[in-house]
């Protein structure tokens, strides 16, 4: 599309029935506002030029994009229906461009949809978006005349009893060139059952000025969805999903149950990927070839190398994961985790700011944070690096081929030198030498004649 598109976005609603001291259009679905997902899936690839109008909690939106530049706000300080709140944009929109109507809380118009009301406006038509509805309560009919042509539009609460038998209706989506929208907007009355300025007015005041009206039709109800209350959200973010795991799976990932995979953000995968039920990837998640994820697992912002196995039930957060790793089940990497090839991390295992080296294992119930290990080490079931004194962290270094037994305790800063081998149940406080078992632990004995308490009877 070229630049002579202005895109006018409705994003001033309430959204009351959302219970929610955040606007209705900063709702999330997909890991995502409603309004990113207008911007970034209809505005923006279109070429268009944006006009966001706003109202309530005007403030709260314009920081969520305070970032974009591009953006023009414009203010609608009175919501007095959806013409008048076109009328606030129009002002700073060329009278040669065409102007295309969306809404902040209708996230999922395909680019197809938009692009045919876009090339039949720019051919001086006024384009308007329709579906047909199972339900049509609540929406504005499309009325046509004996040759099938569109003569206008009722809303629900202004409609008969024969006109809301009608299954067409209006999603309020439209396109139109800038001077002819802006002298339908400029007659605009409001003497209506909501005594507010229709938008959908227009198409009547098209029709009196000998404009032809077209109806584009939407793919599904889905496809036009509007957001009001948290039930619908929820519809809308499962619809949504399922339209990504379609898209996911084209691309060739295998998800064991497309129902039951839930992308926030952005995806990449290579060839052979395979994802298990209840996966939840969040941020920018990178999957090499032949990543094999088990159920139950969260990924949030995270590269993986290919051929690794993440297990059942393990949340990966800002890590790097090197190619043939396995890593859980019910293992947690935290930010700054970083996995050479062939590292190991096993259940019940947690790391944070942790390198681990080209082969090494931490395979049971450990803690690893601000550590450097070096190639080949094996880290014994609950060893903990003790990397906090309450004020400051301190590092916790482990080179090539070293040996930590069982239930260590290494209290940073601590150096353990290569191949060196520490002794089950040790607190290491101090540097342990290469190639040299260490042992930190107290001396063992038995007590003679030691009996156990006995529970005294009672009287």
């Amino acid at each position: 599309m070229s630049k002579d598109l202005h895109a006018v976005i409705l994003a001033a609603g309430q959204g009351t029935r959302m219970k929610s001291a955040r606007p209705k259009v900063l709702q999330e679905i997909a890991g995502h506002s409603l309004l990113a997902h207008v911007l970034d899936q209809q505005a923006r690839p279109l070429g268009a030029q944006v006009h966001v109008v706003y109202g309530h909690g005007g403030e709260q939106v314009r920081a969520a994009f305070a970032d974009d530049e591009s953006l023009n706000w414009v203010e609608q300080a009175q919501q007095l229906g959806t013409g008048h709140a076109v009328a606030q944009a129009l002002p700073g929109i060329p009278d040669e461009a065409v102007v295309l109507i969306l809404y902040g809380d209708v996230p999922m118009v395909s680019p197809d949809s938009l692009r045919a009301l876009c090339d039949a406006a720019r051919e001086g038509e006024l384009a308007i978006l329709t579906v047909e509805m199972a339900d049509p309560a609540g929406y504005g009919r499309i009325l046509r005349d004996a040759r099938g042509a569109i003569a206008g539009i009722v809303e629900h609460k202004d409609a008969d009893a024969s006109q809301r038998a009608i299954r067409e209706v209006n999603t309020g989506l439209l396109a139109a060139p800038a001077a002819a929208l802006r002298r339908w907007v400029g007659a605009l009355g409001n003497d209506n059952a909501q005594g507010e300025y229709y938008l959908t007015d227009c198409v009547s005041h098209a029709v009196a000025d000998g404009v032809e009206v077209r109806a584009i039709h939407a793919r599904s109800e889905a496809e036009v969805a509007g957001v009001n209350d948290r039930i619908q959200l929820a519809a809308l973010e499962r619809a949504c999903q399922a339209s990504i795991a379609q898209a996911v799976m084209r691309d060739g990932l295998q998800l064991i149950d497309p129902a039951r995979f839930d992308l926030r953000g952005r995806l990449v995968a290579g060839r052979d990927c395979c994802i298990d039920v209840n996966c939840v990837l969040e941020g920018e998640v990178i999957l090499g070839d032949d990543v094999r994820i088990g159920p139950n697992c969260l990924l949030r912002n995270v590269r993986v190398g290919d051929g690794t196995r993440i297990e059942a039930n393990s949340v990966l957060d800002g890590a790097e994961v090197g190619p043939g790793c396995t890593v859980g089940p019910f293992a947690r990497l935290r930010p700054g985790t970083r996995l050479a090839e062939g590292a190991r991390i096993g259940n019940f295992v947690e790391t944070k700011q942790a390198r681990v080296g080209p082969g090494s294992k931490i395979n049971h119930l450990s803690y690893v944070g601000d550590a450097e290990l070096g190639a080949g080490v094996n880290v014994g079931a609950g060893t903990i690096t003790c990397n906090y004194d309450g004020v400051n962290k301190h590092r916790t270094t482990i080179e090539d081929g070293a040996f930590i037994g069982s239930d260590t305790a290494l209290v940073a800063p601590v150096n353990i030198g290569r191949n060196a081998t520490i002794g089950a149940g040790s607190v290491i406080t101090r540097d342990a030498p290469a190639d040299t078992l260490t042992v930190a632990r107290g001396k063992q004995r038995s007590v003679d004649g030691w009996k156990r308490p006995s529970k005294k009877k009672d009287n």
